[in-house]
């Protein structure tokens, strides 16, 4: 009966993975591995489902991988995924910065201020990404409200050029993606044994040698939880970047839509989004793994 129960529970999530994951990415594999043709859509399966049988044991034969050899082969591919990925890094550890001071200050807060705080968070993340993204516009542009207080307490002379640079991208990433940071940082550190850092605390340790010591290793599963949710999502990024970035500099968003919506080359595409989710679910795979093993271990 145990059994039973833990299976219809874990049953849910997996069903929901497999419809609205596992389904769509086998289709997108699927177009990685045909060709582009000027059609409607514009690529040709390598697969169809009425041939039954035959058509699946000849699918074999017919698959290739042309598309992501084009990948590794011109540098602009290879380019925007070093670009994604050193990006999404430096925007993580900046939301790491400033997000561990935030949520370590509501998990220290009085228990009455915590869902004030929590809700100030929250609060601006009610409102439209696209107006949160236009308003950065505002703030940095060289007309902007940042440019035009320090002109006018004498700090420049002139404005500085913020907008349309990765210094925005930054500060639009971070802005967006912080909470995913906090949360998991904050969720860790308020199921915390308060009775560990005293006891360092008894023991000689300073307010600095306690945390460093005693809370922040043991934050680190929201801290390691935090910067997944961020990098992710920050590595595929093209609202962002295509607002307040700088067209030089290609990162792998922006290339996937060029490449489904301007140059209609679907497998190309989808190829792309392939290695894409590889080269960021794969080590994620294998950390959860070796996590779990360290854990059994331990045990």
């Amino acid at each position: 009966m145990l059994a039973v129960r833990k299976w219809l529970l874990i049953l849910p999530p997996f069903v929901w993975l497999l419809v609205f994951f596992g389904v769509p990415f086998a289709f997108v594999a699927k177009i990685a591995m045909s060709d582009s043709t000027l059609a409607m859509p514009p690529y040709l399966p390598v697969f169809d489902p009425s041939e039954g049988w035959s058509g699946l044991k000849a699918l074999v034969g017919q698959l290739h991988f042309d598309n992501f050899r084009i990948v590794f082969d011109d540098d602009i591919y290879v380019v925007a995924y070093l670009n994604s990925i050193g990006i999404a890094f430096v925007a993580t550890f900046l939301s790491l910065l400033f997000g561990y001071p935030i949520a370590y200050a509501i998990a220290s807060a009085p228990q009455t201020w915590k869902p004030a705080l929590i809700m100030a968070i929250n609060l601006p993340f009610w409102t439209s990404f696209l107006i949160r993204i236009y308003a950065w516009i505002v703030l940095l542009s060289k007309e902007g409200v940042i440019n035009h207080f320090l002109i006018s307490v004498g700090v420049i002379s002139e404005p500085l050029p913020m907008l349309n640079t990765t210094f925005a991208v930054y500060i639009g990433m971070v802005y967006a993606y912080i909470p995913l940071m906090i949360f998991p940082i904050y969720a860790t550190l308020e199921k915390l044994d308060i009775s560990i850092y005293e006891a360092a605390r008894d023991l000689g340790c300073s307010r600095t040698g306690a945390f460093f010591r005693v809370t922040l290793p043991l934050s680190l599963p929201g801290i390691f939880g935090g910067c997944f949710l961020v990098f992710i999502p920050m590595t595929g990024e093209y609202v962002i970047p295509s607002l307040l970035g700088n067209t030089g500099v290609p990162m792998i968003g922006r290339i996937l839509w060029d490449e489904f919506f301007i140059n209609n080359d679907w497998p190309l595409a989808s190829a792309i989004s392939v290695l894409l989710l590889a080269l960021l679910v794969i080590p994620i795979i294998l950390y959860q793994f070796h996590r779990q093993r360290r854990e059994e271990q331990q045990a």
